[in-house]
């Protein structure tokens, strides 16, 4: 390997050994635990002061799927697994259509479930990824996730993006590098120190960018529309717990019966907002849904 490369990854925090588990391999199973809970504890802390960052790329994210633009997830290892799994939890959760959050991890499906060393250093992969596979445009958002925020993969995809006039966020896990703001429009920087067990982070890196991606997923769908007051609203019934809660949450909101609830739900062919508007405007399923399409699926501005 490159000397440079050696030197550049001494100087990462998320590289660094943790003074406080020096003897983590003396430590007892209730030592070790609480070590792991004691570094778990910096997360929301690290995250509150980046709230502001991730308010902008929030901000970015739904001016992008106003566009019909898509949020791209790009990493490799633990962070390409988050954004993956974020990614797949966007329909069920809100609705959504599978093309608009997607994730990409280098090494494609088969690092889901089984590591693909070598893979992270090959930036012309994550150009081929988004070019052939993606096809990105100036509409899109891409997010590169590098804990270490150097990863080739990850640094190829948002240079890439940047030429095609995607807009772009950066989220890493140290203090961000010299010109961050020429690789993302946003950078959004946790630093979190060294991990218990050295260089491992898929520890609290992993469980700090678990939580920023569901806040940005969250928080912009919530601005897209898609819940009432606090509840789901454009979630599938692709199961029976599913199928419960759809019920369960036209009961809270409508005060009718089950049967009732049942009901609408079958003429409104399981479309939660379509049902909600037909019993607040006593109008046809057809109907409910050229309304909703006049307030942008906006379900509070269609009742009220």
């Amino acid at each position: 390997m490159k000397e440079t490369v050696f030197k550049e990854l001494a100087g990462l925090s998320t590289e660094a050994r943790n003074p406080e588990t020096m003897n983590l391999d003396r430590m007892s199973v209730r030592e070790i635990l609480e070590a792991l809970n004691r570094e778990d504890r910096q997360v929301p802390e690290t995250i509150a002061r980046a709230l502001p960052q991730i308010e902008k790329a929030v901000e970015l994210v739904v001016r992008a799927l106003q566009s019909d633009g898509r949020l791209i997830y790009v990493g490799a290892g633990t962070s390409g697994r988050l954004g993956v799994l974020d990614a797949a939890e966007c329909p069920p959760t809100f609705g959504t259509e599978p093309h608009q959050v997607q994730g990409f991890i280098a090494g494609g499906y088969g690092a889901l479930v089984r590591a693909v060393e070598g893979c992270e250093d090959d930036a012309e992969g994550a150009i081929h990824d988004l070019g052939e596979v993606c096809c990105i445009n100036k509409e899109d958002i891409i997010c590169g996730i590098s804990a270490s925020r150097r990863t080739p993969y990850v640094m190829g995809a948002l240079s890439y993006a940047g030429e095609r006039g995607a807009k772009r966020i950066l989220l890493i896990c140290n203090e961000p590098p010299d010109g961050s703001m020429k690789l993302a429009e946003v950078v959004i920087s946790l630093p979190l120190g060294p991990e218990v067990l050295t260089g491992s982070t898929r520890l609290k890196a992993g469980t700090a960018t678990k939580l920023v991606l569901n806040m940005i997923t969250t928080a912009a769908w919530v601005r897209m529309g898609k819940c009432y007051e606090n509840l789901m609203v454009d979630l599938r019934q692709g199961s029976q717990k599913l199928q419960a809660r759809a019920r369960r949450i036209l009961i809270e909101i409508t005060g009718c019966d089950y049967d009732w609830a049942d009901e609408l739900l079958r003429q409104a062919d399981g479309e939660l907002k379509v049902a909600l508007v037909m019993h607040f405007k006593n109008i046809t399923a057809d109907h409910a849904r050229d309304e909703l399409v006049k307030q942008n699926g906006e379900i509070r501005r269609t009742i009220e």
